[in-house]
């Protein structure tokens, strides 16, 4: 009998087994992700509140990273929609998942929303996630100086209202919630509003947070491009030139982190309608996430 014959058809077979095992890999569905923790962020009421429903008890749906992928960072992410309502699944869910990927740990915030809430209570939403964050850095195996912030078109206001108006927080106050700082140690904003002032300004997500007929030192307060300082935390912007929420809004914020020499970038593909999240349809759009990720390596919030 030869034996080298039966090599090559037993290194075939082999061969063949393994291909099979992996497209059975392949093909078996993956694990669910676990369930995110929800917190209640006022639990005894919200500032301002005018009722205990759900739309006046602002939350954090908390996805922590996997431990052996952790980096140590958090973002708060706010979903977009206006001021009106909530896009919290491709502007909350899959951008925590995104995230959680690469090791970072994720709050997706619902916050409270017009015509039942106008300003100041969704920025104070926004203030009390990021202090939430940070005085559970310990719990939740984050640094409290690696928090960020993740906006997404009104949300993106929303972030950028927090990136210019925070505060240092208080250390004897009573409550443990308000003695972190509101600063965001990074800022991302997709697809941004920005500003309320300028003739670019989106006014259904202005009419929504501030109403009709508001007041000018009011609007002027709320345009971001106007609020920036050498301590606005380095951004990270993102627009296509199709959005109807111009992409000059972009432009001015980023020119006004230019002058602060606050470091900042800025993508604006030339294709892409509003509201695509991680654009993960498109080939082309969807490699602004990659831009992200490699921006965020430069902020020690992603690994090498």
């Amino acid at each position: 009998m030869d034996r080298r014959s039966d090599a090559p058809r037993g290194r075939c077979y082999v061969s063949r087994m393994n291909e099979l095992l992996a497209a059975a890999l392949l093909l078996a569905p993956l694990p669910p992700a676990p369930e995110p923790a929800v917190v209640v962020l006022w639990p005894g009421g919200a500032p301002g509140a005018v009722g205990a429903e759900d739309a006046d008890r602002p939350s954090l749906a908390v996805h922590r990273a996997p431990a052996d992928k952790a980096t140590g960072a958090a973002v708060v992410v706010c979903p977009g929609g206006g001021y009106g309502r909530l896009a919290l699944d491709h502007e909350g869910r899959q951008v925590a998942a995104w995230l959680n990927g690469h090791g970072i740990t994720a709050a997706v915030l619902t916050y409270r929303l017009g015509p039942r809430y106008r300003h100041p209570a969704p920025l104070q939403d926004a203030q009390r996630a990021l202090r939430w964050v940070r005085a559970h850095a310990a719990e939740l195996g984050v640094r409290a100086d690696a928090v960020g912030v993740w906006g997404f078109s009104a949300g993106g206001h929303l972030a950028a209202t927090a990136a210019t108006k925070f505060d240092d927080g208080d250390p004897d106050a009573v409550d443990p919630l308000e003695r972190p700082g509101s600063r965001p140690d990074f800022l991302v904003l997709a697809y941004p509003v920005i500003s309320f002032a300028e003739e670019y300004a989106h006014q259904g997500s202005r009419n929504n947070l501030l109403g009709d007929g508001a007041d000018r030192a009011l609007v002027e307060g709320l345009s971001a491009e106007r609020h920036v300082t050498p301590r606005t935390p380095p951004a990270f912007i993102f627009y296509t030139d199709e959005d109807p929420v111009r992409p000059e809004n972009g432009v001015a914020f980023y020119l006004a982190l230019r002058r602060a020499k606050v470091p900042a970038e800025l993508h604006i593909y030339e294709r892409g309608r509003h509201g695509l999240g991680l654009a993960q349809g498109d080939p082309v759009v969807s490699t602004w996430t990659e831009r992200l990720r490699d921006w965020l390596r430069l902020r020690g919030a992603v690994r090498p």
